[in-house]
């Protein structure tokens, strides 16, 4: 079989942006991630902290997205693979980070196990994890969610959140993350 491409963003765009009027219909749900991870820790851990005593089960669809989320990943990796093209700038910046494998969806360089497991990898994965969680219960939410039913709904708090979420990214990105990979 031969390898497809994914979706042109001129498809992908408006079937995520549909999302957002198919939820508010459904009973005004928000469109996110963090939420998923929140209900997640309350069914695993009810009454460990203030944050997570509620019923989660009121956000079960939630769980049936992020279900569906990882099925449809499993699916389009097994049925229709793609190969992902970098540009030749991007190339000659990672080689100049020491990045030099570019096989596959993610360098396995940085994203593999045998990098979790050393002292860079672990302090990576517990100090962005933990900064990602408290980020997005103090924003309100993530960058999905924020960037779509937010934008879409107009709220200025969102757009806020927006900005820093991408203010954010770009300064780990040139500043953080040639640190960290050399």
């Amino acid at each position: 079989m031969g390898r497809m491409h994914p979706l042109p963003w001129y498809i992908a765009g408006p079937l995520i942006g549909l999302m957002v009027p198919v939820l508010l219909r459904l009973g005004n749900k928000d469109f996110g991630i963090s939420s998923n991870f929140r209900h997640l820790c309350a069914a695993a851990a009810p009454g460990s902290a203030e944050f997570f005593r509620y019923d989660w089960r009121d956000g079960a669809w939630n769980l049936t997205f992020l279900a569906g989320l990882f099925a449809g990943a499993a699916l389009a990796w097994r049925v229709a693979p793609f190969d992902v093209s970098l540009a030749p700038a991007t190339i000659e910046a990672l080689r100049g980070l020491g990045i030099t494998d570019f096989t596959g969806l993610a360098p396995r360089q940085v994203f593999d196990w045998p990098m979790l497991l050393t002292p860079t990898g672990l302090v990576a994965m517990v100090v962005g994890g933990f900064l990602v969680g408290f980020g997005t219960a103090w924003a309100g939410g993530c960058t999905s969610g924020h960037a779509i039913t937010g934008l879409a709904d107009w709220q200025l708090a969102s757009l806020l959140a927006v900005i820093g979420f991408f203010a954010g990214g770009l300064l780990c990105t040139h500043l953080l993350l040639p640190v960290v990979l050399r």
